[in-house]
């Protein structure tokens, strides 16, 4: 219990030696730093709170593509589907937020397979994941085929 206490005292003084000292030790000198920001940016730029300009925001030149407007860019490689909802490309095969038509939401354990929300714990044809066929004479259980 002794112990405790001096670790406790120790802790104690230390922090107020910190304190008192003022951060001597780490001079920062705000003054000069804002005015290196300053400098390097331009009056024109958007500024974040940090003091930093924000990339993404002073790009004004860059065209904004949409797939209402521009349906050919959902068949671009590296797209997230080859249909356009709300905006966005996505697949309707098998997004569970999109699943067969735009806005048509799977529910809760259920994911989108083919268009369809299924449930893969007991469903034959999408047992455990999408396309996962039991054979015949077996029962989807748990996300398994055969589980018993």
């Amino acid at each position: 219990m002794k112990s405790s206490k001096t670790f406790f005292l120790l802790a104690v003084l230390t922090a107020l030696a910190i304190t008192l000292s003022g951060g001597e030790s780490f001079p920062i000198d705000h003054n000069e730093a804002s005015e290196t920001e300053n400098a390097r940016v331009s009056a024109s730029e958007p500024i974040s709170l940090l003091g930093r300009s924000r990339f993404l925001a002073q790009v004004t030149d860059r065209v904004k593509l949409s797939c209402q407007r521009n349906p050919k860019i959902c068949h671009v490689e590296g797209s997230a589907g080859p249909d356009c909802c709300k905006n966005k490309c996505v697949n309707l095969l098998t997004d569970a937020l999109n699943c067969g038509k735009c806005g048509k939401k799977c529910g809760f354990k259920k994911i989108c397979c083919e268009g369809k929300c299924v449930n893969p714990l007991n469903n034959n044809l999408h047992c455990g994941k999408c396309g996962n066929k039991c054979n015949k004479g077996s029962s989807c259980v748990y996300g398994m085929c055969n589980y018993a």
